[in-house]
């Protein structure tokens, strides 16, 4: 979609004078005292919000975004207090994912205020802030109802909640301005959605336009992100906004390092004890490190190492994750804000905005997975606009090194991934409807217009908002016998619709959000006996069959019934998921073909150099790259050590060497190789497109190969590629896979995927998250809690009765939907088929005496645990060694 005329980049700032004459005296007077320059993002907003224009700002962290936007809103408001006009009502809502990044905003915004008022005294009015969120006490609330504050600090929840109180809503009418916080948190997931239908509601209310400052650090692309801003006009007429792009305004510095020079090779002491001391010398030259790992038991385990390790105490390292208390986040980041703690150690609770004062350096434990992601990261550090932010990501196999290097040079290449937003969600719009209902009687096209407003809807079909209104009104009555009951009433006949019962407004109170009930799940052996527990998005992953490791035994998946796994003993089986495997993030897609790309531009420049083949099959990772070749060119424009560039040299010239061929962006590599003790045929697919596509690929030649030779299938799928296993006594030759590749690249992937879910764990759990966002299943019912598993029974019961109704039922729509494009990624998925069927991706398959090296990671994925990891480093290194000997015997 080409750049509207509506939606621009403002690309020259205006200049310091004719920034600070748009501020009110006294806002300018503390600016200037506390802050010698405005930075690059102030430069264009203080004028460009005066003017009162839409705008995007994009920026790093400690570019002063927050008062990009602030200073020129209380600017405003100091003008109308001085004047006299200054009322007890809302001026400006400021919305962030976060409630700790609000109570930083509040002490940020009053701050100057309270500079302010210190010297003006009770002669003007004093402008007021007040936040609105989950933990607001109900005597908070009364106050704040009686004496509105003019800057109103909230979250989307907040906000959703306050559109139906009539009362409070009375004092939102005078709403000039609305501030969104941490925009890259919002748009790609349902909380965005449901704020952005907020957004429209709160405009019909109070029945004018209002202006819509997005402020976030890293997004791409940004038009995308303004059109998801501000919306549509009518429902077809963009809203203006200008975008600000101060993304890379602040200099980074970054490398990736191998804390070994043989990362194969050396043992696990070695590895551990290098990683630990890499740490302490980083954690010992800076003043604060801040380490990121991908998963909160990691997180754990390295705090618990360096204190161990280098007796460090607790007032020294500290750990920080969504599994603590509020409390003890909130000491953690106090203690850090004060420079109290030399370390803290986080997962992802640490990423965003809040303020947790001056980082020197930024530790990433492992790949994070997307450019973006690393940026926003290192980024934590070097807190004011003018310091250099400085992070190392530290890498411990093969992939991770070459994804890490390949990501940090995307970053410097100023490459994001992008991001999508999810569309058409009726499960957020169920809830909207309701809201809205409460509110008026409402004529169909005119709540259909206002919908349409919102980006994420500006597409949506008028047969599925009635079907949407249809379920909500308990027009099907095969649900009433099943305790669903209406929650508005529609006259089909008038086309109207409206507020059904006294039960809705509390219905709609206790069960608003988005946010799915994160729970355990408890894993039981057929005889009843209780083993532990998972959690329940790990479960949605499992399929009968899958292998995985709890309490260090490894257990077969059988079925779940209700919020029980039930599951069999799998002795000297390979694990083919591990435990963490819902934690982690997946690769982008943007990030995977980058990394497939150079995988391409690499082989070709070492063809030559293997091509001598018997010198360099003795001297493997030994012999210096030739000076002035193509691939001394590629491995030094890496951002990364010697050990990383040495380490994916070896990497590559052991595949090329073995295998002749190295899978990329336009090869997919499927290679057909044993496992002889276990007597277990692999079908190894490397196709690095990431684990959402890849999901989609699997299931797709999985179920065409079970059809084809009615074998179970074993799957394990990561980000670069994915394995079919079989009993190796099943036949399949080189035409078999031919027409495999054939069958599958011309299905219906859609059509074939929606019929393999169905019966999916990852169904029935889905299912049960969109029908609690759709009122179907409730949360809480006259403020008595509903457990989870009463919840999961419930919507079992109802998933078959949905069916009955129609394939298009908007509870089951939204939940194919949910799966398929926002779990999954099936849009990629198709595009890669379409591209193997027309050419553009060409396939090879091969055989091998043993898996080649750059199928070791995949083949070993499932043994990526905490308990396992010595054993799968045992199995790389035992693999590692039998491709050499390949090799070398080959070459003599």
């Amino acid at each position: 979609m080409g750049v509207s005329l509506t939606i621009q980049r403002w690309e020259k700032p205006f200049g310091r004078e004719e920034s600070l004459s748009s501020l009110n005296f006294y806002i300018k007077d503390w600016f200037l005292k506390h802050y010698k320059e405005p930075t690059p993002p102030q430069l264009y907003s203080f004028k460009l919000i005066r003017e009162h224009r839409n705008l995007l700002i994009t920026a790093p962290t400690g570019s002063g975004k927050t008062f990009s936007a602030f200073m020129s809103i209380l600017s405003e408001l100091m003008d109308m207090a001085e004047a006299g006009s200054l009322e007890d009502k809302v001026y400006c809502v400021y919305i962030s994912p976060l409630k700790a990044l609000n109570n930083d905003i509040y002490r940020n915004l009053n701050k100057p205020l309270d500079d302010i008022y210190s010297k003006l005294g009770a002669s003007v009015p004093r402008i007021s802030v007040g936040i609105r969120t989950g933990d607001t006490t109900q005597q908070e609330r009364q106050k704040m109802l009686r004496k509105p504050p003019n800057i109103l600090v909230t979250t989307p929840e907040s906000l959703a909640i306050l559109l139906n109180s009539e009362r409070f809503m009375e004092n939102m009418k005078s709403v000039r301005y609305v501030v969104i916080d941490e925009m890259h948190e919002l748009a790609n997931n349902k909380r965005g959605v449901h704020l952005s239908l907020s957004l429209e509601r709160l405009g019909a209310l109070i029945g004018t336009d209002f202006l819509r400052v997005g402020l976030g650090a890293t997004l791409h692309p940004l038009e995308l992100a303004a059109r998801f801003l501000v919306g549509y006009r009518n429902g077809t007429e963009e809203r203006d906004c200008y975008i600000i792009d101060a993304t890379w305004d602040k200099r980074m510095e970054y490398k990736t390092l191998c804390p070994v020079p043989d990362i194969v090779n050396a043992t696990d002491r070695r590895i551990d004890t290098a990683i630990y001391a890499t740490l302490d010398r980083i954690i010992k030259r800076n003043r604060t490190t801040l380490i990121f790992t991908n998963t909160r038991s990691g997180t754990e385990r390295v705090v618990y190492n360096l204190r161990r390790r280098f007796k460090y105490g607790e007032e020294h390292i500290a750990a920080h994750h969504g599994s603590l208390s509020r409390e003890a986040r909130l000491d953690v980041e106090e203690l850090l804000k004060r420079g109290k703690l030399k370390c803290v150690v986080s997962s992802t609770s640490l990423e965003l905005g809040i303020d947790i004062g001056s980082i020197d350096n930024v530790v990433q434990l492992g790949s994070p997975k997307s450019v973006t992601r690393a940026i926003q990261r290192i980024g934590r550090s070097g807190h004011s606009f003018q310091d250099v932010a400085t992070g190392e990501i530290v890498a411990i196999n093969r992939d991770d090194l070459v994804e890490c290097a390949v990501m940090l040079g995307a970053a410097r290449d100023r490459r994001l991934d992008s991001f999508s937003v999810p569309t058409n969600a009726l499960d957020v719009l169920a809830q909207h409807i309701v809201g809205m209902a409460l509110t008026k009687k409402w004529k169909v096209d005119e709540a259909f217009g206002l919908v349409r407003q919102a980006y994420p809807y500006h597409n949506l079909d008028r047969k599925d908002f009635v079907m949407l209104i249809e379920y909500l009104s308990g027009s099907y009555v095969g649900l009433e016998s099943r305790r669903v009951y209406g929650k508005i009433w529609y006259d089909a006949n008038e086309d109207a619709f409206g507020r059904r019962g006294k039960l809705t407004k509390l219905i709609y109170y206790l069960n608003l959000g988005t946010i799915p009930d994160e729970v355990s799940v408890g894993v039981y052996e057929p005889n009843g006996r209780r083993i532990g527990s998972i959690q329940e998005e790990f479960l949605s992953r499992l399929k009968p069959g899958d292998i995985f490791v709890l309490g260090g035994r490894l257990y077969r998946f059988d079925h779940s019934r209700e919020m029980r796994a039930y599951v069999n003993r799998a002795e000297s089986k390979t694990p083919t998921i591990p435990p963490w495997y819902s934690e982690t993030l997946p690769l982008s897609y943007e990030l995977a073909l980058e990394i497939g790309r150079f995988r391409r531009e690499l082989a070709d420049a070492l063809a030559e150099r293997v091509g001598g083949a018997k010198g360099i099959a003795k001297t493997i990772g030994k012999k210096a790259i030739e000076p002035g070749s193509e691939a001394e060119r590629i491995l030094d424009a890496l951002p990364a050590d010697a050990n990383t560039k040495n380490s994916i040299l070896q990497y590559f010239e052991e595949q090329l060497l073995f295998a002749k061929r190295v899978p990329n962006d336009r090869l997919l590599l499927i290679e057909k190789t044993a496992d002889k003790e276990k007597e277990r045929l692999y079908l190894i697919f490397h196709c690095l497109y990431g684990r959402r596509a890849n999901d989609v690929l699997s299931r797709l030649f999985a179920l065409e190969l079970s059809d084809a030779f009615n074998a179970d299938i074993g799957i394990f799928v990561n980000d670069n590629g994915f394995v079919l296993t079989l009993d190796s006594g099943i036949g399949i030759g080189k035409d078999d896979l031919e027409k495999l590749v054939a069958s599958v690249a011309s299905s219906d992937a859609q059509r074939i995927i929606r019929r393999n879910i169905r019966r999916s764990e990852m169904m029935k759990r889905r299912f049960r998250h969109v029908a609690v966002r759709s009122f179907m299943v409730l949360r809480n019912y006259k403020g008595r809690q509903i457990s989870i598993k009463r919840q999961q029974i419930n919507s079992e019961t109802l998933l078959s009765a949905a069916e009955e109704i129609s394939p298009d039922f908007p509870v089951l729509k939204e939940t194919y939907r949910e799966i398929m494009e926002d779990v999954m990624d099936m849009q990629r998925a198709k595009e890669i088929l379409r591209k193997l069927r027309e050419g553009e991706i060409k396939h090879d398959i091969i055989e091998t005496p043993m898996p080649s090296p750059f199928s070791h990671t995949l083949i070993t994925f499932g043994e990526a645990d905490v308990v396992m990891m010595k054993d799968r480093r045992r199995h790389l290194r035992e693999l590692h060694k039998h491709v050499l000997e390949q090799i070398r015997k080959r070459y003599a």
